[in-house]
């Protein structure tokens, strides 16, 4: 892992300006091309700045009531958990980033400071996120924090503590959503005795920090394709629609074979039934030669501006091949682009679209 503690640099004035046009709604500026999924329009100015956020992996932006959206994600030196908003999803690029929290000196909580989900619940916000003890960076576990406050930029967050799951094992990549009055967590853990590094596992919720009742595992990984280097399944995410319910996972090394997989269940099934939920046999979403993106991943899902399009948010590098351990390689940057849909109903996730802003502009 990096250790380069340095705050992030302060963007070049001409970047600044140009993200605001863009921030506006003055997308004439932008020369890049988005290559469109199956079913959209080909060869059409795409709308979205990409990347969007630069050095900032498994990324979240969720849009709240009040207007704004609000983005987080891993931050190469894994050592604190920072929160951006705007009233754009192209005007996250230049907004203010704030370090709500960071890494404790010793003890739990602190290194690898991973996948940080940010979520509205009860009247309260909630910080799900992975971690390790300082002493022990490879004993990773879920921790929850709670700000009370209606704006999470102010007030106190508070350290709820560790996600008590059926065994302690590494687990990471939680996320939280609810369902016909049941509120569910969907994250990726080692079960003893398999072989695999992760699968994803699924359990209703007594409060926003603790599980009730059984835990089910609802995906191994099984597929050559999710079994690259690494045998996992991580990076869950869920989006409600068309009476269905699509869980997106990530798989294989972080690498370029990184890729996400798709479960799909009846909106009307029992969640916890892992006979519910049909499994996609290949990728819905990987790497692209055409569009020179490698390692997509580690997804979730948020609307436009208008409140009715469905957002693809994930993470990718524009390059293939590494150097290293791909842990230690800093540009995984946060995309976006145009969520589409199939005439079954089913999301048409296209392919990785092509940058739209040259690096160091």
């Amino acid at each position: 892992m990096s250790r380069d503690h340095a705050r992030p640099e302060v963007p070049s004035r001409r970047l600044m300006l140009k993200g605001a046009a863009l921030a506006t709604g003055a997308l004439a500026t932008m020369t890049g091309t988005a290559h469109a999924a199956p079913g959209h329009a080909a060869g059409r100015t795409a709308p979205y700045l990409n990347p969007l956020v630069r050095r900032r992996a498994d990324p979240h932006i969720t849009r709240h009531t009040d207007g704004h959206y609000y983005f987080t994600a891993t931050v190469p030196e894994y050592d604190r958990i920072v929160l951006r908003r705007s009233r754009t999803l192209n005007g996250l690029a230049i907004a203010a980033e704030s370090v709500i929290w960071r890494a404790h000196a010793t003890g739990p909580m602190g290194a690898h400071i991973w996948a940080p989900e940010l979520h509205r619940i009860g009247g309260k916000w909630y910080i799900y996120f992975a971690s390790a003890p300082a002493e022990d960076v490879w004993a990773i576990r879920i921790w929850v924090l709670e700000n009370a406050n209606h704006d999470p930029f102010t007030g106190t967050w508070t350290e709820r503590g560790q996600i008590r799951t059926a065994w302690e094992t590494f687990s990471l990549d939680a996320t939280t959503f609810k369902h016909r009055g049941t509120r569910y967590l969907v994250w990726a853990q080692h079960e003893p005795g398999m072989d695999n590094n992760t699968a994803l596992w699924i359990s209703q919720m007594d409060n926003p920090w603790t599980l009730t009742g059984r835990q089910v595992r609802l995906s191994t990984p099984e597929f050559d394709w999710e079994c690259v280097g690494y045998k996992v399944n991580e990076g869950p995410y869920v989006l409600q629609r068309n009476g269905r319910i699509f869980l997106t996972y990530s798989a294989s090394a972080t690498d370029h074979h990184y890729c996400m997989g798709m479960l799909t269940a009846d909106a009307g099934s029992d969640p916890m039934d892992a006979r519910s939920w049909t499994k996609s046999p290949v990728p819905v979403f990987s790497s692209d030669d055409t569009t020179h993106q490698y390692g997509p991943g580690h997804n979730c899902f948020t609307v436009a501006e208008d409140g009715r399009s469905d957002v693809l948010v994930y993470h990718a590098r524009p390059y293939k091949e590494i150097t290293g351990d791909p842990l230690n390689d800093p540009n995984r940057h946060t995309r976006i682009q145009k969520l589409g849909w199939k005439a079954d109903g089913t999301p048409d996730f296209g392919v990785p679209v092509a940058d739209t802003v040259k690096e160091g502009v």
